[in-house]
């Protein structure tokens, strides 16, 4: 889904009336401090023996009779000093708070906020969203748009809007004043504001542009990062040096050239305008002020806040410069918060809770699972499995066996209901899983893939990470069945060494029975084996088929294998292909049909 601008007022929405109260304190300490230059204006005039204005004359007045005073010329220049002090000096610490204080803490809590949602969003977003885009450039999207969320908001709140304010005080002042100087003035404003915002609105689509580029770069940078290895191994890096040089080249050019060079032609431009405008005020108030129209006072009131006003038009344009630059990652941060959820997304049945865990129904599941004419393809029109149907009985070890593309993979996804079917459906004790709560069931799966995921913390972190509540001896346990205990003494710190980003300090072996030791310390009704040995070397296979053995009808497991020696003690197997279950039997009766097992035990056996 696109997004638009309003998507960015909303993203302060919950803090909307401290907002208001902010953004009107800092307006209004803008508009006190036009009292300055007309309090001098009219103290110019008492020196000078002309009359104050009817206002400010009777505020003399009132504050003499106050104080039981006469009004003369002493008085008079001592209560507008004192105004003057009121506006300055008293106000000064107030202002901080009342206005300045709230600015940055809008936009703290609100990039809290946000940074809660983007993660939930990470949370839930489809499978297939990560198959399109890599960490590095989901990551760099969130970062910036967070980032510049946070540094616009005190800018365009605290400062760009209050100005605005200020300079529409000046103009109710100098109308008061002459009408035809302010009327001259407002019209000038107008123009200045809207061609700049005219330009900004070309710059911002290169901008977009330049945002993709940067998100391309970055994206590549992380998969250099993951893949540096693999780099290394083939001798490219002088080979994704240039690439990456290159891209940031084009960057360069499109940045300086396309963008930077535009915004400094849009401030020369503008500059000599606004330099332009302020003299012809300046010239105007002088004229006025010689022809006998106006005192000497309002002339000083005029030219000093005709100044203030054009310095302010100034600073105004660069924030709203600053907000285009940064207008772009917004936009595409809004985007990613509006990608669809994936159906599997689970964090969206607890928002706002600190206990998710003790919401969802403590289910406990006998193992049985059907199948039942199940059918399901990415591409609607292309079916990956089409009318699957078999039944797992309760502690039964069923291998899921075939060619390459066959449907394995993708009938333990529906399992784990990544996706859902696009006809049939899955059963499990009778129940069809699609009217279970998706975190309770799932809570009672788990699965052991090919490449572990092992997160940068110690050994035991990873051992825990689905049952952070188990005990020590159920760690030790665990570790027993699934051999972990074998490579412990390699450890420098046993259960408490850090294994690295991604277990970067664990053998392929190592990291496979660290997986089957974290799925069994979840005490699963299901586990299943997802091509767990097809990357291990012969010694570290050997060592997991023993673990699974140990396994072995404790619970019910599926074990998907391109290795048919890992399945050979499986209860039942089950081939298939092209998306169809073509053979069902055990790993003897299979091989007496002469089939596609077989065949495919024989192409293994002339291999070894």
């Amino acid at each position: 889904m696109t997004a638009n601008f309003w998507d960015i007022v909303l993203y302060f929405k919950r803090y909307q009336k401290t907002a208001i109260w902010s953004i009107t304190g800092s307006s209004l300490f803008e508009i006190i401090d036009l009292v300055v230059p007309y309090t001098v204006g009219q103290i110019l005039n008492v020196l000078s023996g002309r009359s104050l204005d009817r206002e400010i004359n009777n505020l003399v007045i009132g504050a003499a009779g106050l104080f039981g005073q006469p009004v003369n010329q002493a008085n008079s220049l001592i209560i507008l000093s004192g105004l003057i002090f009121i506006v300055t000096v008293l106000r000064a610490p107030i202002q901080v708070w009342v206005a300045n204080n709230f600015h940055w803490e809008i936009a703290l809590k609100s990039r809290r906020d946000q940074t809660q949602k983007a993660i939930a969003k990470i949370l839930t977003l489809p499978i297939e969203f990560y198959d399109e885009n890599n960490p590095g450039r989901i990551a760099g999207r969130v970062a910036r748009g967070l980032a510049n969320h946070m540094w616009s908001y005190p800018e365009i709140a605290g400062q760009l809007i209050p100005k605005v304010v200020r300079i529409l005080g000046i103009f109710v002042i100098i109308c008061a004043i002459a009408w035809w100087i302010s009327a001259f003035f407002l019209v000038s404003f107008i123009v200045v504001l809207l061609a700049s915002l005219q330009k900004l609105k070309s710059l911002v689509k290169r901008e977009e542009t330049l945002d993709i580029h940067q998100e391309n770069t970055e994206s590549r940078t992380s998969e250099l990062i993951t893949n540096i290895k693999t780099v290394k191994a083939f001798g490219n890096e002088a080979k994704e040096y240039k690439r990456q040089s290159d891209r940031l080249i084009r960057e360069a050019k499109v940045s300086l050239w396309g963008i930077h060079i535009g915004y400094v032609k849009l401030g020369m431009v503008r500059d000599t305008v606004l330099e332009s405008c302020q003299f012809l005020v300046f010239g105007a108030a002088l004229f006025a002020t010689v022809s006998g129209q106006m005192s000497i006072g309002h002339f000083i009131t005029v030219s000093t806040l005709a100044s203030m006003a054009y310095s302010e038009i100034k600073p105004i344009c660069l924030l709203a410069e600053v907000f285009a630059r940064r207008y772009s990652s917004m936009m595409r941060f809004h985007e990613f918060m509006k990608q669809s959820n994936g159906q599997d997304a689970a964090i969206a049945l607890y928002p706002d809770t600190k206990h998710p865990d003790i919401r969802y129904p403590q289910y406990r599941f006998d193992g049985k699972v059907e199948f039942r004419n199940l059918t399901f393809g990415y591409d609607r029109d292309r079916p990956v499995l089409e009318k699957v149907q078999f039944t797992i009985e309760p502690y039964e070890t069923v291998a899921l066996v075939g060619r390459s593309g066959s449907g394995k993979s993708t009938l333990v996804k529906l399992l784990f209901r990544y996706f859902e079917p696009s006809g049939g459906g899955i059963l499990i004790d009778g129940q069809n899983i699609t009217e279970l709560d998706i975190t309770g069931y799932r809570k009672r799966l788990a699965i052991v893939h090919q490449e572990v995921d092992i997160f940068n913390g110690t050994l035991k972190d990873n051992l825990v990470y689905g049952n952070p509540t188990a005990t020590f001896a159920q760690v030790q346990e665990a570790c027993a069945i699934a051999s972990v205990d074998e490579f412990l003494h390699l450890l420098p710190r046993g259960y408490n060494t850090i294994v690295g980003e991604r277990g970067v300090r664990l053998s392929g072996g190592q990291r496979q029975r660290l997986g089957i030791a974290r799925a069994l310390l979840v005490n699963p009704d299901i586990l299943v084996f997802d091509e767990a040995t097809s990357s291990l070397d012969y010694e570290s296979e050997r060592s997991i088929q023993l673990a699974m053995r140990r396994i072995q009808g404790t619970r019910t497991t599926i074990v998907i294998a391109h290795r048919l020696s890992t399945v050979r003690e499986a209860d039942k197997i089950v081939v298939l292909d092209k998306g169809q279950i073509v053979e069902i039997g055990s790993h003897q009766q299979l091989l007496s049909q002469g089939g596609i097992y077989h065949r495919l035990h024989s192409l293994q056996d002339n291999i070894v």
